[in-house]
């Protein structure tokens, strides 16, 4: 279900942002609407803790999905949450180029994400699952790791723009 978005730079036009405030959902509820949500094609889900009416504490559910996946969303939302309303308005997303490289290190290789704005390297960072894998299969703290991939990217030849 889920699309994978371009990697040239570009603006994404046709994009919605859902909000939920929630006050009677639990916690596990929660991340099984998140997982829910972007196995349905949401480009990010996420909570912000909140205070509602009657200064009761809650929790914002914030959504951003293509204007394709709209209905969808909001049925998730309806079926899964305990909302009797959701809010949600146009939004633009200028989204950065990306290109992927391996950076090999001492334990293998690792994908490396570059974000390009306009033809200049303005981040990188290493994959983290694959940085995940190698700290299990080495017994390393995962900065370590990630120490390691930053290093091995920084001296390579094959990065761009940096």
């Amino acid at each position: 279900m889920k699309q994978t978005p371009p990697s040239h730079e570009h603006i994404d036009d046709e994009m919605i942002k859902l909000e939920v405030n929630l006050d009677d959902t639990t916690g596990e509820w929660l991340g099984y609407v998140l997982d829910l949500l972007l196995e349905q094609g949401a480009n990010d889900v996420y909570y912000s803790p909140i205070y509602m009416k009657k200064n009761r504490p809650g929790v914002l559910l914030s959504v951003l999905c293509s204007l394709q996946l709209l209905e969808q969303i909001k049925a998730i939302i309806f079926r899964e949450t305990t909302t009797l309303g959701i809010r949600y308005y146009p939004l633009t997303v200028h989204r950065l180029e990306r290109s992927f490289v391996k950076a090999v290190t001492e334990l293998g290789e690792v994908t490396v994400k570059i974000g390009i704005f306009q033809g200049q390297t303005m981040q990188w960072a290493p994959e983290y699952e694959e940085c995940k894998s190698l700290a299990q299969k080495h017994q390393l703290p995962l900065k370590e790791v990630y120490d390691m991939v930053r290093q091995a990217y920084s001296s390579s030849s094959n990065n761009p723009n940096i």
